[in-house]
């Protein structure tokens, strides 16, 4: 990506993207598997943390992703990383990957983010997403004085980074696990993976079962 591309509107343009592609997967599903209904909202909404802290100020983090997420079915919760208001941040970020401390407005930082659906079989939201725009040399100098790492200037990527010889990028991953059970309506990872249970177990997610045929 070029200099000029590091900017909110291109990371929600690629949100935009990834999440097309996610409601394409989902019909996918839906003509194989008749019962399970689509249930990804048309459009992602986009939400800043700082935002969401001002709207749940006596909510944990956690409550507050439940609360967005039931309410548009679909967000991109951004700028994580970077100390709230409160003085914590939402969640913790590596210092040495996505960018967490731009400025993208005179109260808003950081050009990441994470792409949170709302579940209706567990009735909670779901990470589906980690991803942002990678830090550039301002970005990772300042992220690694502020994490008291910056002893890590000296690694070889993070050289790389602060002499410009690495390519600007943005990038995430997919929790293929998690995105496998939202489209296949399970209630439980395990479902959608090789795994034991306890019998107890086995038996209450039994009850939540969405029959495929």
């Amino acid at each position: 990506m070029s200099k000029e591309e590091r900017s909110l509107d291109f990371l929600k343009f690629i949100v935009k993207q990834i999440f097309e592609a996610m409601k394409e997967a989902e019909m996918v599903v839906a003509k194989e598997f008749p019962a399970l209904k689509p249930r990804l909202p048309d459009k992602i909404h986009f939400v800043h943390s700082e935002e969401l802290e001002e709207l749940f100020p006596t909510l944990t983090p956690r409550q507050r992703e439940t609360e967005v997420a039931k309410k548009y079915g679909a967000v991109f919760l951004i700028g994580i990383g970077h100390p709230l208001k409160s003085g914590k941040p939402h969640d913790l970020r590596a210092a040495d990957y996505d960018d967490w401390v731009t400025d993208t407005s005179p109260t808003t930082k950081g050009l990441d983010g994470d792409i949170i659906v709302w579940d209706s079989v567990r009735q909670d939201s779901l990470e589906l997403s980690s991803m942002g725009i990678r830090v550039d040399a301002k970005a990772l100098e300042k992220q690694l004085e502020m994490s008291g790492l910056s002893h890590r200037k000296s690694l070889e990527f993070h050289k790389g980074v602060l002499e410009d010889k690495i390519p600007l990028s943005v990038g995430g991953g997919i929790g293929q696990s998690r995105l496998c059970m939202f489209l296949l309506q399970k209630a439980h990872i395990g479902e959608v993976q090789s795994s034991v249970w306890p019998k107890i177990v086995a038996e209450e997610f039994e009850k939540r079962k969405v029959p495929l045929l």
